[in-house]
């Protein structure tokens, strides 16, 4: 297996950093954090238009580039080591995904176009702090998070009266709902059925609805913005079929976010250490640099390792993502065509380009399970300690409002609070590969 990166790789990287340097130093992320929408347009149009980032991921016959999972999260690294505030991870990690995986032939083709293109921002809004829920990321999926067929959550119910044909109407509240205040058009997960055919579906809401309220909330990480939408008897549209397996797609989606968030994490863990050497070889104390006492290079050298080794689970991470079968599929389309009736492997083998991981896939071979969550809760525990040990080794300044260290250290702790814990992202991971089942068998 060739685990470099190939030379479109290293562009993306190259071009995307360089913009970064360029529109998101210091001051320009204070400024975005302080308007309403929580981040700079003009900072949205130029990763938008200039670098087609929303678009990354997406087909090329929806105006997207066409690249795997893999080359969105080496662009979420560079993002996350300036910490840039967009409706990036919300839009093209979260909605896009599940639009594309759900989205019926004509909701594609209005949709995603303009998602790819970045004029249309999206977000997904789940009832309560079940978020982390909702993408199995710390427990099983089975709906209940949306309001289980009881009070509470999301309520979807058919709308009556002439005019309204096949529509809906949605009346319930969703916290923490990543850039909900500012996006173009919201996935709203919401409960059916009542009690006896209980189901949980995806409904399409524009952002300018008749009946909905969308507040900003004040944020832990204030680099990554959410809100509480609130919806009272709001028009909406099933996304997708109205039997289509939303638990499960939203699984798959979940696992993908995990890779992108933990090569987030990377890469703002890498920055945080990166600057926090570059002053400890700069101040002084007792007439020599601190960098140089022995306690201080020994704390940073276990930061180091543990980036080190929280970029190689990353990077893990999105290449078994990103990974296809024998005939071309990712692992995400291999599984929903198990669970439509067809072979788990397709049958025609692709011809994959040189160090393609692909080619070192035995034809046979069981498929990688989803292992983001376990990426994602050594990124964040790297990135939690590189932004305590920035905090602490800044001294004084290290503590101060107007300096970044506390910024990095916020965006773990929000993250863990959002997605996490990470003993929970690894409970679950053990959970679902039977660890201790195994464990008890073999005793």
């Amino acid at each position: 297996m060739d685990a470099s990166f190939t030379a479109e790789q290293d562009e993306i990287r190259r071009t995307l950093r360089e913009l970064l340097h360029k529109r998101c130093g210091p001051h320009e992320l204070r400024a975005a954090l302080d308007t309403p929408g929580g981040h700079a347009p003009a900072l949205w149009t130029a990763l938008a238009e200039q670098l087609g980032l929303p678009g990354l991921a997406l087909p090329e016959k929806y105006g997207g580039v066409g690249c795997s999972v893999t080359e969105l999260a080496l662009a979420c690294e560079e993002v996350g080591r300036v910490l840039a505030p967009s409706p990036l991870l919300a839009t093209a990690g979260l909605a896009a995904p599940l639009v594309l995986a759900l989205g019926t032939d004509a909701q594609r083709a209005d949709l995603l176009p303009r998602l790819a293109s970045g004029t249309l921002t999206a977000a997904l809004a789940v009832p309560g702090p079940g978020l982390a829920t909702a993408l199995a990321l710390t427990g099983g999926n089975d709906g209940d998070w949306a309001g289980g067929g009881r009070a509470g959550g999301v309520q979807a119910r058919r709308a009556r009266g002439a005019g309204t044909g096949d529509g809906w109407l949605l009346y319930g509240e969703a916290d923490q709902v990543l850039d909900g205040h500012s996006a173009g058009l919201l996935l709203v997960a919401a409960h059916t059925g009542g009690f006896a055919r209980s189901r949980t579906l995806l409904f399409l809401v524009p952002g300018d609805a008749a009946g909905l309220v969308r507040v900003r909330q004040t944020a832990l990480d204030a680099t990554r913005p959410r809100a509480r939408v609130q919806l009272r008897d709001v028009p909406a549209e099933v996304l997708g079929e109205p039997d289509a397996d939303v638990p499960a797609t939203l699984a798959d989606v979940g696992d993908a976010l995990a890779a992108l968030l933990a090569c987030e994490a990377v890469g703002a863990a890498d920055r945080a250490l990166e600057r926090t050497v570059e002053y400890v070889g700069q101040r002084e104390q007792f007439g020599r640099p601190i960098g140089s006492f022995q306690a201080v290079k020994h704390r940073l050298a276990d930061v180091y390792v543990q980036v080190r080794a929280a970029r190689s689970a990353a990077y893990y991470a999105a290449w078994a993502t990103a990974r296809t079968d024998p005939g071309g599929r990712t692992l995400a389309q291999a599984r929903h065509a198990a669970r439509e009736g067809a072979p788990a492997v397709a049958p025609a083998p692709r011809t994959a380009p040189a160090g393609d991981p692909a080619d070192v896939a035995p034809p046979h071979a069981p498929p990688a399970d989803r292992v983001g969550g376990l990426a994602l809760a050594q990124a964040v525990e790297a990135l939690r300690g590189a932004g305590a040990e920035a905090v602490q080794l800044h001294g004084g300044i290290g503590f101060t409002w107007e300096h970044e260290a506390h910024l990095y250290f916020k965006r773990a702790a929000g993250d863990e609070l959002l997605f996490g814990p990470a003993h929970r992202l690894r409970a679950r991971a053990a959970e679902r590969a039977r660890l201790f089942e195994r464990a008890e068998v073999a005793v």
